[in-house]
C-alpha cells in the first residue's frame, strides 16, 4: 500500500509539473504578441556595404635610399680632401670607356646634346640641379651633354673653400660617384674651356 501512494503521489508531482511549464509558455507566447503589438510590423534594415579596402602603402625601395645616401656622404667627404684650382681641367674615364672615345671627348669632337649653367646657384642648389639634369638627360636617351660650373669660388656653403672654384670641384666630385656617367673632361677653349666639362652617359637600361 505504501508503495501504490508513493506511486500516485509522483504521478501527481509530475501533472502538475507539466502544467506548471505550460502556464510559463502560454504567459511567454502573451508578452511576445505584446511587444509585437507595441512596436507595430518590423522591416529588415538593408545590409550595409562593406567599408573599402585600405590600399597598403607601396613600397619604399629602402637599400637604394640608403645607398644613395652612403653615396652622398662618400661624395662630402671626398670634396672635402682635396680641391681643384680654377685653371685645373676636369678628367675622369671609367675602364668601360674606350680611350679613343675619350680622346674625342677630350678635343671637343662628339656632339653636345644638352646643357646645364650654373651660374648664379649655390651649392645646393646646384647640386640638386646637376643630379636632376643628368637623370633626366639619361633618360631620354643623351649621349653626351655640357655643365658650366665657371672658374670662380661663387657657391660657399658647407663645402667651399676661400679662394677656390665651389661649384668645378662640386661638379667633379658628384660627376665621378654617378654610376651613369661613363667619363667627362674639360672642352677645349672655344667651347668653354675650365669653365665647363663634357659628359658621356651610359644608355639608358632595356627594361
Amino acid at each position: 500500500m505504501a508503495a501504490l501512494a508513493l506511486s500516485a503521489l509522483a504521478r501527481g508531482t509530475a501533472r502538475a509539473a507539466r502544467y506548471a511549464w505550460r502556464m510559463v509558455d502560454d504567459r511567454d507566447d502573451d508578452d511576445a504578441a505584446l511587444f509585437r503589438a507595441a512596436i507595430g510590423p518590423v522591416r529588415r534594415l538593408p545590409e550595409a556595404p562593406a567599408p573599402p579596402p585600405v590600399a597598403k602603402p607601396r613600397p619604399r625601395a629602402r637599400m637604394g635610399e640608403r645607398d644613395e645616401a652612403n653615396a652622398r656622404d662618400e661624395f662630402r667627404h671626398a670634396l672635402d680632401l682635396s680641391q681643384l684650382e680654377a685653371g685645373d681641367a676636369l678628367a675622369y674615364r671609367r675602364d668601360t670607356l674606350p680611350l679613343w672615345a675619350f680622346q674625342r671627348l677630350r678635343r671637343g669632337e662628339i656632339a653636345v646634346q644638352d646643357e646645364l649653367d650654373l651660374h648664379g646657384a649655390d651649392v645646393r642648389q646646384a647640386e640638386t640641379l646637376l643630379r636632376a639634369f643628368l637623370t633626366d638627360a639619361r633618360q631620354r636617351g643623351l649621349g653626351c651633354v655640357r655643365i658650366i660650373h665657371g672658374k670662380g669660388a661663387h657657391g660657399g656653403g658647407p663645402f667651399g673653400t676661400d679662394g677656390l672654384p665651389v661649384l668645378k670641384n662640386l661638379v667633379d666630385r658628384l660627376l665621378r660617384h654617378r654610376a651613369d656617367v661613363l667619363g667627362f673632361h674639360s672642352p677645349p677653349p672655344r667651347q668653354g674651356g675650365t669653365g665647363a666639362v663634357l659628359v658621356l652617359l651610359a644608355p639608358p637600361k632595356r627594361r
